[in-house]
């Protein structure tokens, strides 16, 4: 059930920046450099934003000399799937379910 998902995760995930570097992240490791590039984002701000990811559990860091990589960590998303996967399903036979009023 969707309720048992960190709400940290769906917060971090309703960003619009975010929910792009997590797309740019689904297709391969980057660095700051990289991701300021191809989001457009200041440095600080993705700074930002990337701390808010990693504290959500959804990257994970790799130093490699002055830069700092980011990689997403597929399971907390996969896991994420299945419970919306659970929430759809849920809902397609609630349309057979009507509570009557008292």
């Amino acid at each position: 059930m969707l309720t048992s998902v960190d709400p940290d995760v769906i917060r971090a995930l309703g960003d619009p920046l975010r929910l792009r570097i997590v797309t740019l992240l689904a297709r391969e490791t980057l660095c700051t450099t990289h991701l300021v590039e191809e989001t457009g984002a200041k440095q600080t701000n993705l700074s930002n934003h990337m701390k808010v990811l990693r504290e959500a559990g959804i990257v994970e860091t790799e130093p490699c000399g002055r830069y700092t990589y980011y990689r997403l960590k597929s399971e907390v998303l996969a896991g994420l799937s299945e419970q919306f996967a659970g929430l759809a399903a849920a809902a397609r036979t609630a349309a057979e379910n009507k509570r009557t009023c008292p």
